[in-house]
């Protein structure tokens, strides 16, 4: 028995439904497909398959072994991409979701400077700001501002840390004045960044030890942009990456605050499946993440 035509076959089966449609999809007859499937029950002694007239559907070990499958299939053909002089040079679609407004201000440039140097390369790139599961969505890629995630089937990747500032209008300031310790929070509103994890409660450094503060106000927005906005009009205090802010902090349309407190490290991360490490195209637009950041 060929393990590798086998599990292929398997996986074909679990994403058609039918081994006819499998076997159309493999140019292969469907007694053909039905036989290696039946091969792979009977070396494993399991049945992975459910069968009726109408559809084929995995057991529950037949679920979880199709996802094994697909993993071990991923990790073969990127292995080959790897070693084979044939593909030396980039090709193929590169399937990349990240934050809108990191993606907007700053990664849009570099993609269009990436394609420059690879033309062969086709990315489709998404903007979102929810976490994005690759595996489940299909992503080759994914890159986030945050705590990187602990998942054993990811691989994360640090990129560079984003620096971050308080900041807020001077209009603002003017009239609700200007807070001199994170205690002073209490009294004025607060632009939150809605996705954070610590919800409503801002997180700073004070003399090496950390200090949290529960905090409420007018807007709270899974947007930086929206944030940045907020803030522009007089309407609170945020916290908010340097990226979305440098323009606003030049031209004096907001101004940074409380100083001699520092925040949370946030990370700028890549994470992709676990079986595309030997991805060559995932390899190389991560090094050419860090080589930005780095110059």
């Amino acid at each position: 028995m060929d393990k590798f035509e086998s599990m292929y076959a398997f996986t074909q089966v679990v994403e058609e439904g039918s081994f006819a449609e499998a076997a159309r999809k493999m140019n292969l007859s469907r007694s053909t497909v039905n036989k290696l499937v039946i091969q792979l029950e009977n070396h494993l002694g399991v049945q992975l398959l459910y069968r009726t007239t109408r559809r084929v559907t995995p057991t529950d070990t037949g679920r979880g072994f199709y996802e094994r499958c697909l993993e071990i299939l991923h990790s073969v053909e990127e292995a080959e991409l790897a070693v084979s002089v044939q593909h030396t040079e980039l090709i193929g679609n590169l399937r990349i979701n990240a934050p809108m407004s990191f993606g907007i201000a700053v990664l849009s440039s570099q993609i269009a400077e990436f394609m420059t140097r690879h033309e062969k390369i086709k990315i489709q790139l998404t903007l979102e700001d929810r976490f994005v599961d690759p595996i489940s969505e299909g992503y080759d890629l994914v890159i986030r501002i945050g705590s990187p995630p602990t998942i054993s089937s990811l691989v994360v990747k640090p990129i560079t840390i984003i620096p971050r500032v308080i900041c807020a209008a001077p209009s603002y300031l003017n009239i609700k004045g200007i807070p001199k310790t994170i205690q002073d929070l209490k009294h004025h509103s607060c632009l939150h960044y809605g996705y954070l994890a610590s919800g409503c409660q801002w997180k700073f450094i004070y003399q090496e030890k950390e200090e949290k503060m529960f905090v409420e106000g007018l807007l709270c927005s899974n947007n930086g942009e929206v944030l940045r906005e907020a803030a522009i009009k007089g309407l609170g205090i945020a916290i908010l990456p340097t990226f979305i802010v440098e323009e606003a902090l030049k031209k004096d349309e907001l101004q940074t605050i409380l100083a001699d407190y520092q925040l949370p490290e946030l990370t700028l991360s890549v994470i992709y499946p676990i079986n595309r490490h030997l991805s060559p195209k995932v390899q190389t637009f991560t090094q050419f993440l860090q080589n930005c950041f780095q110059s």
